[in-house]
């Protein structure tokens, strides 16, 4: 059976001491004050929920989110620009926390791109590519992420606690350098979700590891 437990995001080491109503309110203030940003039309991303399960020899990860563009980015890709989307799962050794010591990573990078002479929207994964008639129907399957093996750069053990942290962001780094620049003075193209952290040890194959984070 799947376990489920509450987190929140924690933005500097005293958030790691704050007391458990303190958590409660942080929660719903995000929870309230988010999806209200993205009805807005300003662009958001918002991750729903994550999970990590054991899966052979290693683990995978997987997601929900929810990506919404803004004008500005809808006006990119219809003049032909690739929206690269990366999302990033690491996992530290809590003993060796302050040394940022990884031992295990997931990070996909998929492009978005849309072809005015096919009106379709297309993304590109690292092996493969799939086409959609809208945006909306591109988008919902950019913000789904399903057993994505993770790099285990040291050995994993299931009596430690480790930290586990989880974002999703527009790469500005792979865009033209035109846009790069205009990019620097401007907050349109600033999308990027919270990064949620936890603290949690390695599930057993039978009791994968599950958050939901808006219920």
């Amino acid at each position: 059976m799947a376990s489920t437990m509450p987190c929140c995001i924690r933005p500097d080491a005293m958030m790691q001491r704050a007391r458990f109503p303190h958590i409660i309110i942080i929660v719903w203030l995000q929870i309230l004050l988010l999806p209200m940003a993205i009805a807005q039309g300003t662009g958001g991303i918002q991750i729903k929920s994550v999970s990590l399960s054991a899966a052979g020899s290693g683990y995978e990860i997987g997601a929900d989110t929810e990506i919404v563009l803004n004008t500005t980015l809808e006006q990119a890709l219809e003049k032909g620009i690739v929206l690269y989307f990366v999302t990033k799962f690491s996992l530290v050794d809590s003993r060796w926390y302050w040394l940022n010591e990884e031992v295990a990573r997931g990070k996909l990078r998929v492009g978005l791109r849309y072809y005015a002479l096919t009106r379709q929207y297309r993304l590109s994964h690292p092996s493969y590519a799939q086409s959609f008639h809208t945006l909306e129907e591109a988008l919902q399957e950019l913000s789904q992420l399903r057993n994505y093996p993770l790099t285990v750069k040291s050995e994993l053990r299931q009596d430690v606690e480790y930290v586990a942290s989880l974002r999703v962001w527009l790469d500005l780094t792979r865009m033209p350098k035109p846009f790069q620049v205009e990019a620097l003075g401007s907050n349109a193209w600033n999308l990027s979700s919270d990064t949620l952290e936890w603290r949690m040890k390695l599930p057993l194959p039978s009791q994968p590891f599950h958050i939901e984070r808006y219920p």
